[in-house]
């Protein structure tokens, strides 16, 4: 069976007084996608073991009861850096305020992805996910973004969270500094970019479609 890992943030907290994490429909869309299509799926974070969820992504209890099994998944995933990247053909970064905390600063990720991108594998990303590609080089030195159509979580959308002042920078302007050539669409309008096997969807509402593009590439 081929395998696809995915990699979810540690981070609990934005500051004391907000609580963060895994934003729960960004993990639980593609999973479902990824094994209903009769892949493997490996869960893995930076630290490994629980994964936090930020409260804001619970709040429609009739999905956290639907995604019961899926969020087992959570309770004990796998150490990123115990991992052997060449058991993977596709690697998937969900997203949440967790991500911009922790991903960003992990050479484990920087490692793995590197990996990926070098054996032309596929890789994946939504909404705040894609902080995990900031600060990533390829083994040629050029930014993993460097040239890539792509897509994240807009600084108008994290604007309108009322967030933006207290996140460490602002996504979709320190992809563009990397060299992304970062498209959007309207906020939370379900939004996803293809280009080649590299695959972003803009926010929590573009996890389904950006999954479904992904298998796409996959196959």
């Amino acid at each position: 069976m081929k395998k696809i890992l995915m990699v979810l943030t540690n981070a609990s907290k934005i500051d004391d007084e907000h609580e963060t994490g895994l934003w729960l429909s960004e993990f639980a869309e593609p999973y479902e996608e990824f094994t209903n299509q009769g892949y493997g799926v490996d869960v893995a974070s930076l630290k490994g073991g629980k994964i936090p969820l930020d409260p804001n992504s619970l709040e429609d209890g009739d999905l956290v009861e639907k995604w019961k099994g899926v969020t087992k998944e959570l309770d004990q995933t796998l150490v990123l850096s115990q991992l052997n990247m060449e058991e993977y053909v596709g690697i998937f970064l969900p997203g949440g305020h967790g991500t911009m905390f922790d991903l960003p600063d992990s050479p484990e990720l920087k490692s793995a992805l590197a990996h990926f991108a070098d054996n032309d594998k596929v890789i994946g990303a939504v909404c705040h996910g894609p902080a995990g590609f900031v600060g990533t080089k390829l083994s040629n030195g050029k930014w993993l973004v460097e040239g890539k159509n792509m897509t994240g979580f807009t600084n108008e959308e994290e604007q309108q969270t009322g967030l933006d002042s207290l996140m460490p920078f602002l996504l979709e302007s320190r992809l563009r500094e990397q060299g992304a050539k970062f498209e959007k669409s309207a906020p939370w309008s379900d939004y996803v970019i293809t280009d080649g096997k590299f695959i972003t969807g803009q926010n929590p509402q573009s996890s389904q479609s950006t999954a479904e593009a992904f298998i796409k590439a996959l196959s």
